[in-house]
């Protein structure tokens, strides 16, 4: 229960993490056509238009590789307070999301980029938390 109650704020942000990225993988495993082809019209005026599949299979291998992570990290914290997978899990999440943001502003979708750095900064948090 100590080790709860000192890494709270870092459970609940890899928690945050792990929902995030494994249930977006999720989505674009069994949705994998539905992805593809509104994500080829979201890119179709920029130069990642033929790159499409090759791009979402990236971010899908690093949304699975993050969300893992991150799971991985809860369970390094609460089994031996050990933050080190948990550290890797936040930053992978910074390098996930800044390639997310990457696209949408490729893509001048400035909403779409906009909600990014909404997830970005709760991922940012938790890597400082992790770094001491």
């Amino acid at each position: 229960m100590e080790t709860i109650q000192e890494y709270a704020s870092e459970l609940i942000l890899l928690l945050f993490l792990a929902l995030t990225f494994l249930q977006s993988g999720a989505d674009k495993i069994f949705d994998w056509k539905g992805n593809i082809g509104w994500l080829k019209g979201h890119f179709l005026k920029t130069p990642f238009r033929n790159s499409v599949p090759l791009l979402v299979g990236f971010i899908l291998a690093l949304e699975l590789i993050t969300g893992i992570a991150s799971l991985m990290g809860i369970y390094g914290i609460l089994s031996s307070q050990n933050t080190s997978m948990a550290f890797w899990g936040a930053l992978l999440g910074c390098i996930t999301l800044l390639m997310l943001l990457l696209g949408q502003r490729v893509a001048k979708d400035y909403d779409g980029a906009r909600t990014i750095v909404i997830y970005l900064m709760p991922t940012v948090f938790l890597l400082f938390l992790l770094q001491n």
